[in-house]
């Protein structure tokens, strides 16, 4: 078992429940999934660039990317619909609990001026929203075979009902909120 879920089960589930007031056990709140996403607007020009996308994201993960197609066709970007727009990955499970380890104890401490994360990517249900301007803060990514830096959007999806609880949850895991 990943070190963080057994910390998580020992240690933050009774300290989650006695600070927001949880009776239930089962009702305190954890991390369902977590989803990387990474849209890159040069493969309506030229498809292949999808290729080093996918092959990064699967490199991070270490689980197979999908490719995303464009939901409708839009001129003025010289998009049709169904055309291949980006790349996006689902964790769950163990391989999730493994990245949000990696991502808190490894990659984000590698960001450059980092000051800490926005505590207002929370969307109003307990997920949390974070974007990354640069793939190459993951230690798996080769420095020398990276043709363009990319950003990503990573979305961490909790069981938690309200912001306050998500971030309860997200604290308690050591995520690195910037103080007021």
């Amino acid at each position: 078992m990943i070190q963080i879920q057994e910390q998580y089960k020992k240690e933050m589930m009774p300290a989650l429940q006695k600070e927001l007031g949880i009776k239930n056990v089962m009702d305190v709140p954890t991390i369902t999934k977590i989803v990387l996403n990474t849209a890159v607007s040069e493969a309506v020009k030229n498809p292949k660039v999808l290729n080093n996308v996918v092959e990064d994201l699967t490199t991070i993960t270490g689980q197979k990317a999908v490719q995303t197609k464009a939901k409708k066709a839009i001129s003025n970007f010289k998009l049709r619909e169904g055309m291949p727009l980006g790349a996006t990955v689902t964790l769950r499970r163990d391989k999730m609990w493994a990245f949000i380890e990696r991502l808190i104890h490894i990659s984000l401490p590698r960001v450059r001026d980092f000051r800490g994360l926005s505590p207002k990517g929370f969307d109003g249900r307990g997920n949390y929203n974070m974007g990354l301007k640069e793939q190459i803060i993951f230690p798996e990514i080769d420095y020398d075979k990276v043709d363009t830096i990319r950003g990503m959007n990573i979305t961490i999806c909790t069981s938690a009902k309200t912001d306050a609880e998500g971030k309860a949850l997200l604290e308690q895991m050591g995520m690195p909120f910037r103080k007021k």
